[in-house]
């Protein structure tokens, strides 16, 4: 019914961590952490534009709402490749990386134009990122197995070992 006093759950307060959590590198969550924190910082530029877009502040209306809205879609995925990356999955990496290098080439950007309050914690967080995805426990955790296939899952590869199996040799003809 209960349990006894020197039982605990895995995963439950007060006992070990579950199997997901014992797994995931630190530097990993750093890197996602990272990348979320990016997501939270286009968030608020975001709404900077739209309080700058209403109050008039803005040169034209038309080009604030479609800046605005690319500023939503790159928003939602650097906040969906965060996830990615929390949940340990390997098509994150890439993505993850060439945000973080397109982060960089910006807050260098930002820097030179005289802007530290966006420019600084833009770099730090890239250069952070970058660390937890090259650190070699994130490397091994965002691998993909060595059996898996590129593309397609298990019934992929057994729909290709049975058409080789059924596939006719190919004839040399001669005329």
């Amino acid at each position: 019914m209960g349990m006894r006093s020197g039982e605990s759950r895995e995963g439950a307060p007060g006992g070990p961590p579950g199997p997901r959590a014992s797994r995931t590198p630190r530097m990993l969550v750093l890197a996602a952490g990272a990348q979320a924190a990016e997501a939270v910082g286009l968030g608020v530029a975001i709404a900077s534009n739209v309080i700058d877009s209403a109050s008039g502040r803005v040169s034209t209306a038309a080009n604030a709402i479609g800046f605005i809205v690319f500023e939503v879609i790159i928003a939602v995925g650097v906040a969906w490749i965060a996830w990615g990356v929390a949940h340990m999955r390997p098509w994150s990496r890439t993505p993850a990386v060439m945000t973080q290098a397109f982060t960089v080439l910006i807050a260098i950007w930002l820097l030179q134009a005289q802007r530290y309050a966006w420019g600084v914690p833009a770099l730090l967080l890239a250069v952070a990122a970058l660390a937890g995805l090259f650190a070699p426990g994130s490397l091994r955790a965002l691998n993909r197995p060595a059996d898996a296939p590129e593309t397609g899952g298990p019934q992929e590869t057994q729909e290709r070992q049975e058409s080789r199996k059924t596939a006719t040799p190919p004839v040399n003809r001669r005329s």
